[in-house]
């Protein structure tokens, strides 16, 4: 992290060197003469929550500004979904023939590295939640290209780590779903979305109803594998329901291969707007 310090005053990291020298005393050894800052039980008071939250907030913005991240293309999907030279552990059939899209989140992420490459800035970066599957498919063809790619863990109550094509530097670790949620989408120049369980039906909607509502610019939204959404939910039910919008479907494409995907984004005409209002059901 930079050091751009100009104070006249100390800075903290001197305070907590030096206070680990005091004399051993009852005085020091109490809690309340720890210094806030250096106090994790402090820290991890429940008064404190609104202080967690902004660090969370605060701390992957500042290393993705120092690193120079100016747009990412996330992918979200199965944690589950094998590489095909695994298709045989997977524990359905279902399971197995998804794998090919291990496959092509990692064509289409090794493409969008290289596109990235191409404007000599850190652009179009792979942003992935860090784990298995489709996260490490979509990591690991970032790599493949030589470029960098952004790795977002959540502490799980399951032991795990980050996949080993996460860019150590931008290999991020979040206690809360809402901010690493944000981190996602905050420079996403598109949002592509892998055949996936709960978690990345989540993330989908999420992301899509913030694009639906204005609260989000309209960006490339792709689902890879249209016969698996079409067999998840039923679009078109929704639309007769009413209870969205024939427009609303729209906002996303299906799309099969890297290549399908990779040039939807580059053809993309509506960079920078958003929705002003949400469009009215038909009668």
């Amino acid at each position: 992290m930079k050091d751009d310090r100009r104070s006249v005053f100390r800075d903290a990291p001197t305070d907590i060197e030096t206070s680990r020298g005091v004399p051993d005393t009852p005085q020091t050894r109490a809690p309340s003469y720890r210094l806030a800052f250096n106090d994790n039980d402090f820290l991890c008071r429940d008064e404190l929550r609104p202080v967690r939250l902004q660090l969370e907030l605060l701390k992957p913005q500042m290393l993705l500004d120092e690193y120079g991240v100016e747009s990412t293309v996330v992918l979200f999907g199965g944690a589950r979904i094998p590489s095909p030279d695994r298709k045989h552990t997977a524990k359905t059939e279902t399971l197995a023939e998804l794998s090919r899209y291990y496959e092509e989140a990692r064509e289409f992420s090794r493409l969008m590295t290289l596109k990235g490459l191409g404007n000599g800035k850190h652009d179009y970066v792979i942003c992935t939640g860090g784990g298995p599957g489709v996260m490490e498919a979509g990591n690991k063809g970032a790599t493949e290209a030589g470029g960098i790619s952004i790795g977002l863990n959540i502490v799980l109550p399951h032991e795990q780590a980050p996949n080993e094509y996460v860019t150590p530097d931008l290999s991020f670790n979040f206690h809360y779903f809402a901010i690493r949620k944000m981190h996602f989408l905050m420079r996403a120049k598109a949002v592509c979305i892998f055949p996936g369980g709960f978690g990345t039906l989540d993330e989908m909607f999420e992301s899509l109803t913030l694009i639906q509502t204005g609260r989000m610019e309209r960006v490339p939204f792709l689902l890879f594998g249209e016969s698996f959404w079409r067999r998840i939910v039923n679009w078109e039910a929704l639309k007769d329901a009413g209870t969205i919008s024939p427009e609303d479907l729209d906002l996303f494409r299906f799309v099969e291969t890297a290549q399908d995907a990779v040039d939807i984004i580059s053809d993309w005409q509506w960079a920078g707007t958003r929705r002003d209002r949400i469009p009215d059901v038909e009668a």
